[in-house]
């Protein structure tokens, strides 16, 4: 990897690329400056999904925080949210999550978050790098007594779910609904949340089994819930995916409700409650432009964050005082109840505005329609990691489809921050448009950059 820590955390291929000694390194690291900070033996919780490495994987994060004299406490399987929640519950000094969110077994990586559960400020992240790939000199373990201890939270999942549950007002006793979790960690805890707020559940995709997480299911693939409501006459489904903290809502025909329209239905319910602060949601740069429309004829103030990452979409609602934020791709954040994205809540709470509304999901997700938008990917080979955009054919056919669809449209290319993949968003007035255009991208960037025999 080029660098260790991009703003979301540290990934790569589990045990090859983000293996024992990565772990046990940025465990140390972590653990000595937390330490240092406060002065005295640190507290950090540890959480984990369901992905066959991360059992060996906690247990080396734990070994390098215990070595450097903090206390480890095992969360076991639990969302990301969960983390962030139980970090500041539990008064920790640190959380960490062994996940790689979406991807499949084959990866893993860290999140960390500080102990009111936001995510680990970029400088500590900067100075845990420093220490881990320049300078383990400097990471001195006292041993002898001076060591930390591991610690079981046998309570962790309830103490996340009970915390869910208060969230949610409405009564959903009349409600049925479909839930694929992705195999991942909406396996420990989505069926007991939506149980304890009332609603009747149809389980999918939650035995995993160490290597099924995020395969051809969750928020990946949702034909298998697609199925499932309609085979169970839901009134809704629910895909995550594999670490809980994203959401795509299916209606009681089967059709996908992105993040965009969940965010919208969100949105104007808030702001008819009095609880959107400011009327102002803060969003993605990668959000429809027909959300930005929509918004203004409603009254609601956008906040678009260029930056690309959950932490830049938090730290423009600490800096503003707004209490809602999303990205299209299905991350939501309440900020007055957890400090991160969390699937389960944002689920939980359309939920309880469908109970409210006596009507059908697919009409709520009528609230306004999006230009039509095309979203491909595009794996990169591995000297083009970070590089891609340096490849003049690549540049240009990106600029030739900017000027193209400016005034009536826009093009985003994204390197995702957890694989080596390219992300292609193209969208416009006219769907045919820029389903070539973003075609026309993802072809030059799989032959110069890629793997010309993807599809």
């Amino acid at each position: 990897m080029a660098r260790l820590f991009t703003p979301e955390g540290a990934s790569g291929r589990a045990i090859t690329e983000f293996g024992c000694e990565a772990a046990m390194q940025i465990g140390k690291a972590l653990a000595l400056l937390m330490q240092n900070r406060a002065g005295r033996p640190a507290k950090i919780v540890i959480g984990r999904d369901t992905r066959i490495s991360g059992e060996i994987l906690t247990a080396a994060f734990a070994a390098g925080c215990c070595s450097a004299g903090a206390d480890a406490h095992i969360l076991g399987v639990v969302p990301t949210p969960a983390v962030s929640y139980l970090a500041e519950k539990y008064s920790a000094d640190a959380g960490v999550m062994i996940t790689a969110s979406h991807n499949t077994y084959e990866f893993n990586g860290v999140r960390i978050f500080d102990g009111s559960g936001y995510s680990l400020p970029e400088e500590l992240l900067g100075e845990i790098e420093r220490l881990v790939t320049k300078n383990p000199e400097e990471m001195r373990c006292p041993g002898g007594e001076s060591i930390g201890r591991v610690v079981y939270e046998k309570n962790a999942e309830w103490d996340y779910v009970r915390a869910l549950m208060k969230q949610i007002d409405g009564d959903l006793a009349k409600m049925r609904i479909a839930i694929d979790c992705a195999n991942g960690s909406a396996s420990a805890t989505a069926e007991k949340f939506f149980r304890g707020i009332g609603a009747g559940v149809v389980m999918i995709n939650s035995s995993p089994d160490g290597k099924n997480i995020n395969d051809s299911c969750g928020t990946v693939d949702t034909s298998a819930l697609a199925k499932c409501i309609i085979d169970n006459r839901c009134q809704a489904g629910l895909a995550f995916d594999g670490d809980g903290s994203r959401i795509v809502m299916l209606d009681e025909k089967g059709n996908v409700i992105d993040g965009n329209r969940l965010t919208a239905i969100l949105a104007y319910s808030m702001k008819a409650d009095q609880k959107l602060n400011a009327n102002t949601c803060v969003v993605s740069q990668t959000t429809n432009l027909g959300f930005f429309r929509w918004a203004k004829e409603n009254g609601i103030v956008v906040s678009a964050e260029p930056g690309v990452g959950i932490r830049f979409i938090v730290e423009r609602m600490l800096l503003g005082g707004y209490n809602l934020g999303s990205s299209s791709s299905g991350h939501i954040i309440f900020l007055d109840a957890i400090k991160t994205s969390d699937g389960q809540l944002a689920g939980g709470k359309i939920l309880e505005i469908l109970a409210r509304s006596r009507r059908k999901l697919s009409e709520l997700a009528e609230v306004y329609e999006p230009y039509p938008q095309i979203s491909l990917n595009v794996r990169l080979r591995p000297e083009y990691a970070g590089r891609w955009q340096d490849h003049p054919s690549i540049s240009e056919i990106i600029s030739f489809c900017s000027q193209k669809l400016e005034g009536d449209g826009r093009v985003f290319v994204r390197e995702s921050t957890a694989s080596p993949v390219l992300r292609i968003i193209a969208e416009g007035r006219d769907r045919d448009t820029v389903w070539q255009y973003a075609q026309a991208i993802a072809k030059t960037v799989r032959d110069c950059a890629g793997y010309p025999g993807d599809n």
